[in-house]
């Protein structure tokens, strides 16, 4: 038996992600996958400026923009299409560099594959983090001080021992069923089909809409539901989803025919891969119980509307791991475990039913209410103000924790995903960039750990809190400055910020209690009597 501080099942990007995570905080873990190398199939393209923060934190930026498969700047943004791509209805969609100012780096589009292989890489530049790749997780037993996990490979089979297990190992996980925590599902009764494809001729068709990464064509045939065209590369390679009828067969010149009707016309293709997949949303209903957790997948899932997947699994592991380490550290504690699940739970229910099933809704009752072949004129006004508003679904996602009870959020603030990007400091929401007035990078002047950044902060109130955080045996990096230019904007002199760069308090009060503010930060039950 190997014992490790953290045990990991699932090594996609979110498995890995923590692993790096983790690997950086000086935490050991083991990191357990059935496949030993990436599936080839384009999914998880679409990464966020927030997820490419977490890359630049775990150092891995530059190599993973290095390896995108489209050319260099090529815009990661969308097209809707009315009935199909041939038509006169068409519009831009989701545009996610249009909030880019609001992040410390911009968007990117990478198959997952090339993010995986970029993480492996970097894991294996770690120490501390052990692999066990062609092997899967079978059982598992937790007492109150540790979690035995039996796993199986080629070589027979072995037992880890850690702290803490994290389950992310997809949607159907068995980490999750093991620990006997359920599911909430929506299930749409929607079976999906994936084909992966080249065709030049289709890059000829699409070309009159300029630099276009992906399609969304809706139909009224489709209850709401979309067909979703996307590039995987510049060079004629494409993925097609589009929801098909429960005993719908795998003849290739079947599933191609639908292509063929959400382009418009006929067009040769070469097809590379046919799969099938269950359109559901489901949540579980805990993503902790004891010592295991739940990421990603295997806490949430749902269908690729609006690229959420791959961006929230990495969002959870960026947050549970500065408390898994602090944990380990000593500074923190229960409290500050469990707020991993009363601030990531909310964030993607909200996600699920303000974003991913509102989107269904409102295609469902746009087409509902609208068409053209009724009375043009109503759907070609109607069409005219569904492109005005394309821009809102960007904008308005903005995960945070208002509600949360290790930030000094409003009294009557709720976490979830709908929000307003804004470059004033908000507690329970992301830090926004601002250029220090010597030209450094705030990004990296923040540290590792927890960061206060003081803006015209006299000395005597900086070295409070300075020694406040000794005294819990906290790491805090002070970032002074003055307050003027683009530091004005945050509307706060003092500004504390966690190891994730959400900003857990922000004021003005010069004799605030540092040692309440930073033992809340922690979930120290002295100081919140939680």
């Amino acid at each position: 038996m190997t014992d490790y501080q953290v045990g990991i099942v699932g090594a996609g990007p979110v498995g890995l992600g923590l692993a790096v995570d983790l690997g950086l905080r000086g935490v050991s873990a083991a990191l357990v996958e059935r496949r030993t190398s990436p599936q080839l199939i384009p999914k998880g393209q679409n990464l966020t400026q927030r997820t490419m923060e977490h890359f630049r934190y775990w150092g891995v930026e530059s190599e993973l923009r290095a390896a995108r498969v489209m050319p260099e700047g090529y815009p990661n943004g969308g097209v809707t299409a009315f009935r199909d791509l041939s038509g006169e209805y068409t519009f831009p969609w989701w545009r996610r560099s249009t909030v880019n100012d609001f992040y410390f780096a911009r968007n990117e589009r990478i198959p997952q594959y090339e993010t995986e292989r970029v993480l492996r890489d970097r894991v294996e530049d770690l120490t501390g983090i052990d692999v066990y790749f062609g092997w899967a997780a079978t059982d598992l037993e937790q007492d109150e001080e540790k979690v035995l996990v039996e796993i199986e490979g080629a070589d027979g089979a072995r037992r880890l021992s850690a702290e803490w297990l994290i389950g992310c190992d997809g949607s159907r996980s068995t980490i999750r069923e093991a620990t006997g925590i359920l599911e909430e599902r929506s299930d749409h009764d929607r079976r999906m089909v994936l084909l992966v494809f080249r065709s030049r001729e289709l890059e000829e068709i699409v070309s009159r809409f300029g630099q276009v990464s992906f399609f969304k064509i809706i139909d009224p045939s489709l209850d709401g539901y979309w067909r979703f065209l996307g590039r995987v590369d510049a060079d004629g390679g494409w993925f097609f989803h589009a929801p098909v009828g429960v005993e719908s067969s795998d003849d290739p010149q079947s599933v191609k025919s639908l292509l063929r009707e959400a382009v418009g016309r006929d067009f040769d293709l070469d097809l590379d891969h046919l799969g099938f997949w269950d359109l559901r949303i489901a949540i579980a209903r805990e993503y902790r119980r004891g010592r295991v957790f739940l990421a990603g997948d295997a806490a949430h899932s749902h269908p690729p509307y609006g690229g959420y997947g791959v961006n929230t699994g990495l969002e959870d592991v960026r947050n549970l791991g500065w408390k898994l380490a602090g944990s380990a550290a000593g500074w923190g504690g229960e409290q500050l475990l469990d707020s991993y699940e009363q601030e990531r739970l909310p964030v993607f229910r909200s996600t699920a039913e303000d974003f991913i099933q509102a989107f269904i809704d409102s295609d469902r009752e746009f087409l509902d209410r609208h068409d053209p072949a009724r009375d043009r004129a109503d759907f070609e006004r109607a069409w005219e103000d569904r492109a005005e508003g394309a821009g809102t679904g960007v904008a308005d996602f903005e995960p945070h924790y208002e509600g949360s009870p290790v930030v000094f959020g409003p009294g009557d603030g709720r976490s979830g995903a709908v929000g307003e990007h804004s470059f004033r400091a908000r507690p329970g929401h992301h830090l926004p960039p601002a250029e220090l007035s010597d030209g450094a990078d705030l990004f990296e002047s923040l540290g590792a750990g927890f960061g206060l950044i003081a803006l015209d902060v006299p000395p005597p109130v900086v070295a409070r809190w300075k020694d406040s955080a000794s005294k819990l045996g906290l790491p805090l990096t002070v970032v002074e400055d003055d307050g003027t230019g683009e530091r004005a904007r945050y509307e706060a002199k003092m500004i504390l910020v966690r190891p994730d760069h959400y900003i857990a308090w922000a004021g003005d009060e010069l004799d605030t209690d540092p040692s309440g503010i930073l033992g809340r930060a922690i979930g120290s039950e002295a100081v919140t009597g939680r």
